[in-house]
C-alpha cells in the first residue's frame, strides 16, 4: 500500500498555494552495492509535525541524511520551500534552512556550550565571539522556551540538556526546518513531553519539524501527519495521523507477523553470580552505590526496574570491571572478580551489552568485522596480535550477519552507517557466544523498533534457556516483566525490594520508588 503525498492531503497552518518546506521524490541511495533507499518519498508543509516512521534500517534516518547533506543521493529529486535544491553537505543545507539533531549528539564534551555555538559559526555569521555566542544562546534559548546555559561545560550536561543544546543551535544556525532523529530515545517520560510539546509550539510558530521515531503514541499524541518506511521504500506517505491505529501503522512498518518473545523457561539452577554489600562513590554525573546486593542464578533473569539515575549506569560499570568498587564482592561462580580486569571477567564468562551501544560497545568508525573482532584478537581467534587474519574475520562476520540477520551490512562495512537495530545486533553477535555465563544488559531494546526490539528479547531468552544467567537493567517495565523471573526495584544505589515477576505489581514498584518499604 503505498499513498502519495497529493492524496493524502496537507495539514499544518501553510496557506493554500504555498509550496513545501521540503519535497523529496524518487530519491535512490546505495552502499557498498546495497540499496537503502529505492524511490523513497517525503513532503513536509510548514506549520506541520510530520513523523517518519518504519523499523530500524527502514531508511527513515537515511532519507533525512539525504535531505540535510550528510548522503548525496544516487538518484531523486529535493525542493526546498519551492526551489529545486540538493545540499551537498550539512553546511549547505544548514544555510538553505535544514537542521537535523542526530541520535548521537554532535558536541565537544571539553567546550561549553557557547564554545560549541561558536565552533559552528560560519564566517559570514554575526556571532564572532565567545561573549556574542553566550549571549545569543541565552536569547534563543528564552525564546523558545528551552532552559540552556551558555556556560556549562558539555560533559557537565545530562541527555536532555545536550539535546536542548543541539537543538538551540540548529536554530541558531538559521534552521526553520528541524529534524529530529529519535529524539525520545534515551529521554525520560517527563522529558519526552516536554521535548514534544516544544516541537509542537514551534511547528505552529511557522516552522515544520520532522520526527524519526517508532512509538505510536509519540506519533498519535504530537504530530499532524505520518509517513511510514519500510526496506528503504516508502509505503504510506503524508496520512492524516487521526485515520490510522496503531495495529495498521504496525503492520505497514513490519509487513509481517512479529515473533513475540515469551520469559524463558523456570529453570534456575546453580548460583553464578553473587553481590554482597557492593559500594561505590559516586561521580560527577550520577548516583553511587551503597551496600548493593543481590543473587543470580543459571537459566534465570533477574530484571532490575527503577527511575534511571538511581545507579544503574554505576552497577554496569562496577560488574564490568570499568570503576573501582569501595566495598564489597562479586562472585562469579564463586570467585571474586572484584579486582578482575574487564579482560578476566570476560575469559571468567561475563558479557555486557551497554545503555549505550556506541559509546561502550561498538566503535563507529570501523567495520563490522573488526567490530566483532574485537574481543577476540587476544585470545588468537582473529589472528595473531601482531598481524590479523582478515580473511578469517570476514568469514566470522559473514556467518554472524547471517545468523543475527543484520540487514544492509557487509563485513567490510563502516558500522556507523547502520541502524539502530542493527548497530545492536552487531553487538549481541559479538557478546552472545559460547562462553558466555552471566549477561548483564542495559537497556538493551532501548531505541529500537518493535522488530528489532521482539529480535533482542529473543535472543536473550534462547541464551538463558541454553543455562546463561542475566541480569537485565531497564526502565522499561513491560521488558522487565515479559523476560524476567524474578523482578528487583533499584532506588538510590541499592535494591530496595525484589520478588519473582508474577507477584509484581505497579502499587508495590510505585511505594519502592517513593522511598517506603
Amino acid at each position: 500500500m503505498t499513498v502519495s503525498p497529493e492524496r493524502s492531503g496537507r495539514r499544518g497552518n501553510a496557506s493554500p498555494g504555498t509550496p513545501p518546506a521540503l519535497d523529496l521524490q524518487r530519491i535512490s541511495k546505495a552502499f557498498d552495492s546495497k540499496p537503502a533507499l529505492i524511490d523513497a518519498c517525503f513532503c513536509l508543509e510548514w506549520g506541520e509535525v510530520h513523523a517518519i516512521v518504519g523499523e530500524n534500517g527502514a531508511g527513515k534516518s537515511t532519507l533525512m541524511n539525504v535531505a540535510a547533506g550528510v548522503y548525496a543521493a544516487d538518484s531523486g529529486e529535493q525542493t526546498i520551500d519551492g526551489e529545486g535544491k540538493s545540499p551537498r553537505s550539512p553546511m549547505e543545507a544548514t544555510a538553505a534552512g535544514i537542521g537535523m539533531v542526530h541520535q548521537h549528539f554532535r558536541l565537544v564534551e571539553r567546550f561549553t556550550v557557547a564554545e560549541n555555538v561558536l565552533l559552528s559559526m560560519d564566517r559570514k555569521s554575526p556571532i564572532r565571539s565567545l561573549a556574542q555566542a553566550s549571549l545569543a544562546v541565552s536569547a534563543k534559548a528564552r525564546d523558545v522556551g528551552l532552559p540552556v546555559d551558555p556556560d556549562k561545560l558539555v560533559a557537565n550536561l545530562s541527555t536532555a540538556e545536550r539535546q536542548r543544546v543541539e537543538i538551540v543551535r540548529v536554530l541558531l544556525l538559521g534552521a526553520r526546518i528541524l529534524v529530529l532523529d529519535e529524539p525520545t530515545a534515551v529521554l525520560t517520560d517527563e522529558e519526552s513531553k516536554t521535548l514534544l510539546s516544544f516541537v509542537q509550539r514551534l511547528a505552529r510558530q511557522g516552522h515544520a519539524v520532522v520526527l524519526i521515531t517508532h512509538k505510536f503514541r509519540e506519533v498519535a499524541g504530537f504530530c499532524d501527519r505520518i509517513t511510514i518506511m519500510r526496506h528503504g521504500r516508502t509505503v504510506l506517505a503524508g496520512a492524516s495521523v487521526t485515520d490510522l491505529e496503531e495495529g495498521t501503522v504496525a503492520k505497514l512498518m513490519v509487513g509481517e507477523a512479529l515473533a513475540v518473545s515469551e520469559r524463558p523457561a523456570s529453570t534456575a539452577g546453580a548460583l553464578t553470580l553473587s553481590v554482597k554489600n557492593l559500594a561505590a562513590k559516586s561521580d560527577r554525573h550520577g548516583q553511587g552505590l551503597e551496600a548493593l546486593c543481590f543473587d543470580l542464578h543459571a537459566g534465570e533473569v533477574l530484571g532490575v526496574a527503577g527511575v534511571g539515575g538511581n545507579g544503574q549506569e554505576e552497577l554496569v560499570a562496577c560488574l564490568a570491571g570499568l570503576v573501582r568498587v569501595d566495598d564489597g564482592t562479586i562472585e562469579l561462580d564463586g570467585c571474586n572478580i572484584v579486582a578482575a580486569s574487564p579482560r578476566k571477567r570476560r575469559q571468567a564468562g561475563l558479557r555486557v551489552i551497554p545503555a549505550d551501544r556506541f559509546a561502550t560497545g561498538l566503535i563507529r568508525e570501523l567495520s563490522i568485522a573488526d567490530n566483532l573482532s574485537l574481543t577476540r584478537i587476544v585470545d588468537g581467534a582473529s589472528g595473531g596480535r601482531l598481524l590479523l587474519d582478515r580473511k578469517r574475520m570476514r568469514q566470522a562476520a559473514e556467518a554472524a550477519i547471517e545468523d543475527f540477520d543484520i540487514r544492509g551490512a557487509s563485513p567490510d562495512r563502516t558500522t556507523a552507517l547502520l541502524s539502530g537495530g542493527n548497530a545492536q545486533k552487531v553487538l549481541l553477535a559479538r557478546e552472545l557466544d559460547g562462553g558466555m555465563k552471566v549477561l548483564v544488559a542495559h537497556s538493551p531494546s532501548r531505541g529500537l523498533d518493535m522488530k528489532a526490539t521482539q529480535f533482542v528479547r529473543n535472543a536473550i531468552r534462547r541464551a538463558v534457556e541454553a543455562d546463561a544467567a542475566c541480569l537485565l537493567i531497564s526502565e522499561d517495565l513491560q521488558e522487565i516483566l515479559s523476560l524476567s523471573h524474578r523482578v528487583a526495584v533499584m532506588n538510590r544505589g541499592t535494591i530496595v525490594g525484589c520478588r519473582p515477576s508474577g507477584a509484581v505489581t505497579p502499587e508495590w514498584i510505585g511505594a519502592l520508588l517513593a522511598g517506603h518499604d
